[in-house]
């Protein structure tokens, strides 16, 4: 099963083209990185246009146009499906997406420390592929001034689950690739610091 990885494509997703594969994966931040601008009507018409039979994302702290639909039970996207908190199984893979972020309580599907906790604690222990915004702390989490800004707790349940890959973005100064346990870490961060973008999309073989 091959995976194509993206995520914190800030509003310059039509400039990746046309993507193949049999999932393809946003880990969040749709929206501008500069205003919090939003088109939800023009992300989803590229992801309709993307050749995969399956498409899913979580939103990223800029999604706040997401945070919204989701609190009024909106489904955002018709070419694509949204996991909130959530797992989806295909032909065998068991795929589990959450968007939570520390810290930043300015910004869209921010958690405290002891939300953190309970929804991380959610995910299943038999998930093959986790899907969140944030990085786990300490792993492809630094930022272009060396501050490390991942999620303690979701490190935690990481190291207790072991899925297969564990793909996120937020920190685009640690866009990578990391092999940790067992576990293939990837920051999808297709921007780099500058907001522009700087990196390919990741892809992995299941």
């Amino acid at each position: 099963m091959k995976l194509v990885i993206v995520s914190d494509t800030h509003l310059l997703h039509d400039a990746l083209g046309t993507l193949s594969g049999d999932v393809l994966i946003h880990c969040g931040d749709f929206a501008s990185a500069d205003e919090s601008a939003s088109d939800r009507e023009g992300i989803d018409r590229w992801l309709g246009q993307q050749r995969f039979r399956l498409i899913l994302c979580v939103g990223g702290n800029h999604d706040f146009e997401l945070e919204r639909l989701v609190r009024a039970r909106e489904s955002p996207f018709v070419n694509a499906r949204l996991l909130m908190d959530e797992a989806i199984e295909f032909e065998g893979v068991k795929f589990y997406g959450s968007p939570w972020i520390p810290e930043l309580f300015d910004y869209a599907f921010v958690a405290n420390p002891t939300e953190l906790e309970q929804r991380w604690a959610a995910i299943p222990d038999d998930t093959t592929v986790l899907i969140t915004h944030s990085p786990p702390r300490g792993i492809l989490d630094r930022t272009s001034r060396g501050r490390s800004v991942g999620c303690p707790a979701l490190r935690d349940r990481v190291f207790d689950v072991a899925p297969r890959v564990h793909c996120f973005g937020h920190v685009h100064a640690s866009s990578g690739v990391e092999q940790r346990a067992g576990t293939t870490f990837v920051n999808a961060s297709v921007l780099g610091s500058d907001r522009r973008i700087a990196n390919s999309p990741r892809v992995v073989e299941l």
